[in-house]
């Protein structure tokens, strides 16, 4: 395959701005990368959609930002897309795809108790594939889950500058608390890209939990297909696109600017 062009993007998708915390690491590692992010506020939130839904809204989606945007690489930044959606994407579109699942793996790694809490959005926490991950990687622990949708929208609302409950993070870590051997849990698996966003806000209230993502980990896979490739000498200003209105993500403006997203458009 030829190499893309330096002005080629990355291209990011989540169902809102959860995707940041994957952009974050990612920049760290690919600073002049161009950056393309759409945001599917016109389907947020995906915590509460049927399989079947998601596995035909994403990979439309993606095919419309791939034919305006010409990517060299898609990511998307969404555990509950990748969860349904992944295999779907990759069979329509013929770019390389990075996909999010659920850190399990490293939860794994640094439990001492062996007991892992997952928080999730609904639709996450009860895919096979999160089955399939437990099996492979945390075989013989114990895997306590809980869906905390309301998390996604106090991300959003943080980011937005608006107050949030504090008794949310209480209540989404008391979800896993209350199960059986929660006591011993002893580090957390954040399966929403939303949930880093407010992960200093989830230490507050569990001060001595360990939580884990997965964003360092796709920041290595994207920057290791993208090796060798070249890159803008500056990067151009990044483009945040929504399939929403515009008006409804002004908001965001300063949040956006901080991943040097300057650019906002609809799809």
């Amino acid at each position: 395959m030829s190499s893309p062009l330096p002005e080629a993007p990355l291209l990011f998708f989540d169902s809102g701005i959860g995707g940041l915390s994957v952009l974050r690491a990612v920049r760290e590692k690919l600073p002049h990368a161009p950056i393309v992010y759409a945001a599917d506020y016109a389907g947020l939130p995906y915590g509460t959609k049927s399989e079947a839904e998601i596995a035909a809204r994403v990979p439309a989606l993606l095919g419309r930002l791939v034919e305006r945007y010409r990517p060299r690489l898609v990511a998307i930044a969404c555990n509950t897309a990748c969860t349904i959606a992944l295999g779907h994407v990759r069979a329509a579109l013929d770019v390389p795809v990075v996909g999010t699942v659920p850190a399990i793996k490293p939860a794994a790694e640094v439990t001492r108790s062996g007991i892992i809490g997952l928080l999730g959005t609904a639709a996450t926490i009860r895919q096979p594939y999160v089955d399939r991950l437990q099996s492979d990687y945390a075989a013989g622990m114990t895997l306590l889950r809980h869906a905390a949708p309301e998390l996604v929208y106090a991300a959003e609302a943080k980011l937005r500058g608006e107050f949030v409950n504090p008794q949310i993070y209480v209540d989404a870590m008391r979800g896993l608390t209350h199960h059986p051997d929660g006591d011993r849990l002893d580090v957390v698996a954040l399966g929403c890209t939303h949930f880093p966003l407010v992960v200093d806000e989830l230490t507050a209230v569990s001060p001595k939990m360990r939580f884990v993502d997965g964003a360092a980990g796709i920041a290595r896979r994207i920057a290791h297909l993208t090796h060798g490739q070249v890159w803008p000498d500056e990067p151009p200003e990044g483009i945040f696109v929504t399939t929403g209105s515009v008006g409804d993500v002004e908001s965001l403006r300063l949040a956006l600017a901080d991943q040097c997203l300057i650019q906002i458009k609809s799809l």
